[in-house]
């Protein structure tokens, strides 16, 4: 049996060993000890400010922790199942290094109070970093698009050829997509840090301690207002793994161009050996392991939102030993997350090229010009439902005779309609098809030019 350490007289017994296995949770909560320690060293501060207990105690119990700190950066504390969580381990070796004065840490606080602390130092931290690896990612495809403004690439609806547009154009919708992560973020950050340190196990405390106190010091914007909320909400956790999915959506769509792309069938880019495998039976095969592996993350973090709200939903007030399995699902999509928009970046920034060529050949052997046709003979008068249905005729003919629209002659321009003139063919070229495209926000040069220059001036702040 495990020794009888953590809980009041009130028990007999320890637990079964399977049950304490069952029951712990110091496998994966010690991601949070740093967190721990410094919610612990605010409330041993706080305890002193207050005159809860002596200052000289609070300078002890402060060192001590900052003491087990660096036990653990050097590998010297690892505590095992025996301590159940990080909480009772950090206490406990506070004890072992402070004595008793080590039990006066837990004064005026409760585990609840506590790991909703910690974790929400934990998110607040992880957060911050997500959003510099979006800035990151965000500069990749900014580097990649200048190059490319007047580079072309087959623009799709239902994945069937629709208008030509700029690369440039096409890699700046994903960084919009990330600049709405990073905004979302930015919004749940403020969510996340607010500080239920004080509301106890879930009706406060007798104690005259200073909430505020402790949320300036570990820079909490605000506290929670109600006790029973303070430890029993995972809003901000729910909120973040709905802001994780969302990246992940962006990256697993960007992913699946990459993927379509690459291979023979599109060659629009060519794979690099640094971000690709080959086949153990196929010597010819160069697979696209990077993004495959981001379009298939993508559905833990799914399956990590979905899970913290099954919890959720039926949890009675307050706090519920439920919420334990709050926290691996929440650890796992923060490094999924971030290990995606690392290979995602590294993948754009050294791990393909594109094809120019081959994109050229593509914008110029489709009917994608085909809306231009129409628009040609709407800038001229004709109602523009009058021009779709001429034009879907010439489409037509043409395919039946095997032709692309460039093919035509002049006069049987003419004979569709007598408002065609010579300047039809320029019009149709595939630049001018993406150039006339100037409204805002449009993939013409012009506008594509101003929106590298908002973004640039965006990331730059």
């Amino acid at each position: 049996m495990t020794k009888k350490e953590t809980w009041s007289q009130r028990f007999e017994s320890a637990l079964h060993p399977a049950i304490a296995r069952f029951n712990a949770s110091i496998s994966f909560d010690i991601e949070l000890i740093e967190y721990d320690l410094t919610g612990s060293q605010a409330h041993a501060k706080m305890l002193a400010h207050t005159g809860i207990i002596s200052p000289e105690e609070g300078e002890q119990l402060v060192a001590g922790l900052e003491q087990i700190r660096q036990e653990y950066r050097q590998r010297k504390f690892q505590p095992g199942v025996d301590a159940e969580d990080v909480h009772f381990a950090v206490e406990r070796r506070l004890t072992e290094i402070v004595g008793d004065v080590g039990k006066k840490v837990h004064t005026a606080r409760s585990r609840n109070d506590q790991v909703g602390t910690d974790t929400r130092l934990y998110l607040r931290d992880q957060i911050q970093q997500i959003k510099s690896e979006l800035r990151e990612f965000q500069g990749v495809l900014l580097d990649i698009a200048e190059k490319h403004v007047e580079t072309l690439i087959p623009g799709y609806t239902h994945l069937q050829r629709a208008q030509p547009v700029s690369l440039a154009h096409h890699l700046l919708a994903y960084f919009q997509m990330a600049q709405r992560d990073w905004e979302r973020l930015g919004d749940v950050s403020r969510r996340v840090n607010i500080s239920p340190l004080g509301c106890g196990a879930l009706a406060g405390t007798t104690f005259p301690i200073d909430r505020h106190y402790t949320a300036k010091l570990l820079n909490f914007d605000d506290i929670y207002a109600n006790s029973l909320d303070g430890v029993s909400d995972r809003d901000f956790a729910i909120e973040f793994l709905c802001a994780a999915s969302l990246i992940m959506v962006h990256l697993s769509r960007l992913a699946e161009e990459v993927i379509l792309w690459s291979s023979e069938e599109f060659r629009f880019v060519t794979l690099k050996d640094s971000c690709a495998t080959g086949s153990s039976i196929m010597p010819q095969k160069k697979n696209p392991d990077v993004p495959e592996l981001v379009r298939g993350k993508t559905g833990r973090v799914f399956g990590h939102l979905q899970a913290m709200l099954v919890i959720m939903k039926g949890l009675p007030l307050a706090y519920n030993k439920d919420l334990q399995e709050d926290k691996e699902g929440l650890f796992d999509s923060v490094n999924t997350v971030k290990a995606s928009l690392e290979a995602m970046t590294i993948l754009l920034r050294e791990g393909l090229e594109f094809r120019t060529q081959r994109l050229a050949e593509a914008v110029a052997e489709d009917f994608s010009n085909a809306t231009d046709v129409a628009d040609y003979l709407a800038a001229r008068g004709v109602p523009f439902r009058e021009a779709y249905n001429l034009v879907g005729k010439v489409v037509k003919t043409s395919i039946a005779a095997g032709k692309l629209l460039k093919d035509l002659k002049l006069e049987e321009w003419q004979q569709l309609h007598p408002a065609f003139a010579a300047d039809i063919y320029e019009a149709i070229s595939p630049r001018q098809v993406v150039a006339a495209r100037n409204s805002h926000g449009g993939t013409g040069f012009v506008q594509v030019n101003k929106a590298l220059i908002a973004a640039r001036a965006e990331i730059a702040q």
